[in-house]
C-alpha cells in the first residue's frame, strides 16, 4: 500500500486546512521543496500536492511551487486542485507530474475525464470528496446533490487510474481516517481507491492495511496523511514500513 505525504499550498506556503477551510490554515513551512526533500529523505517514494487556491480559483494558483516540488522529488507526485480543462492535465504531464487529480470537472465535465483517461492510462484520478454520504465540489465550497457511490459508478469503465475518497468532515482535525467508509467504496467498485482526511497515527495505516488484506485484487492503493506527519504525530519511514508489510 502507498503511503502519500500531503504538500497543500496556499499562498505559496505549505499549509495544512481543518475541514477544507481556507480560512483554518496552519503553516508548515515556506519552503515546498525543502519539505518534499524531507519526505524523500524519509524513503518516500509518492507524494500528493493540492494547489489549494487553485482550487478555488479554477486554476494554477501556485504553479511555481509546483514545479519546485517536482523538480526536487525523484519519486511521483500526484497533484490536484483547480484542474478542470485538457490543457491544465496535459500542461502538468508534460511537466513531470505522474498523475493528476480531478474532482469539480468530474462531476461538471465527466466527458472531460473519461476521454483523459481513455488517452491517458494510468494518469487520471478521480477526487470523491465526502461530505455526509455526498460529493463535495470547488475546493468543498459546494456540496451537490450526488452520492458517492453513483459518481464512482460513472468512471467503473473508463479506465482512470484511482478514486481520491476524502471525508471531508475529518480533513486535518486528526480524527482517525474513516476507514469502513473507504472500505465500502473499494468493494463497491473495481477501481483502485486511495483513503484520505483524518489520518491520526500509525493505527489508521494499520486499520488501512488490514482493510486492504481482506479484499480481493487489494481494493485500497493507498492513503494520504498530512497533519499527523507535521505534529509528529506518526513518523513517516515507519508508516511507510507497516504500508509495505515490513514493520
Amino acid at each position: 500500500m502507498i503511503v502519500f505525504p500531503a504538500i497543500d499550498l496556499k499562498g505559496g506556503a505549505v499549509v495544512r486546512l481543518a475541514e477544507g477551510d481556507m480560512d483554518r490554515a496552519t503553516v508548515y513551512g515556506d519552503d515546498p521543496a525543502r519539505q518534499a526533500r524531507a519526505f524523500a529523505a524519509a524513503g518516500a517514494t509518492h507524494l500528493h500536492v493540492v494547489d489549494l487556491d487553485g482550487a478555488f480559483a479554477g486554476q494554477a494558483v501556485n504553479g511555481a511551487a509546483v514545479e519546485a516540488i517536482v523538480a526536487a522529488f525523484a519519486g511521483k507526485v500526484q497533484l490536484g486542485g483547480g484542474i478542470r480543462d485538457r490543457a491544465a492535465i496535459d500542461r502538468w504531464l508534460a511537466l513531470g507530474v505522474d498523475r493528476v487529480v480531478v474532482g469539480t470537472a468530474a462531476l461538471d465535465d465527466p466527458a472531460l475525464v473519461r476521454q483523459a483517461a481513455g488517452d491517458l492510462p494510468g494518469r487520471i484520478v478521480v477526487a470523491v470528496d465526502a461530505r455526509a454520504g455526498f460529493v463535495a465540489t470547488r475546493g468543498w465550497a459546494d456540496q451537490s446533490e450526488v452520492r458517492v457511490v453513483d459518481l464512482a459508478e460513472r468512471f467503473a469503465d473508463a479506465g482512470v487510474a484511482a478514486l481520491l475518497f476524502t471525508d471531508v468532515g475529518r480533513d486535518g482535525l486528526l480524527r482517525g481516517c474513516n476507514v469502513a467508509a473507504t472500505q465500502a467504496l473499494a468493494e463497491a467498485t473495481a477501481i483502485p481507491v486511495i483513503a484520505s482526511g483524518g489520518v491520526a497515527g500509525l493505527a489508521d495505516i494499520e486499520a488501512l492495511v488490514a482493510a486492504r488484506a481482506t479484499m480481493a485484487g487489494g481494493g485500497i492503493e493507498g492513503v494520504i496523511t498530512g497533519r499527523a506527519l507535521y505534529d509528529g504525530r506518526l513518523d513517516l519511514a515507519e508508516a511507510l514500513r507497516v504500508a509495505a508489510g515490513t514493520a
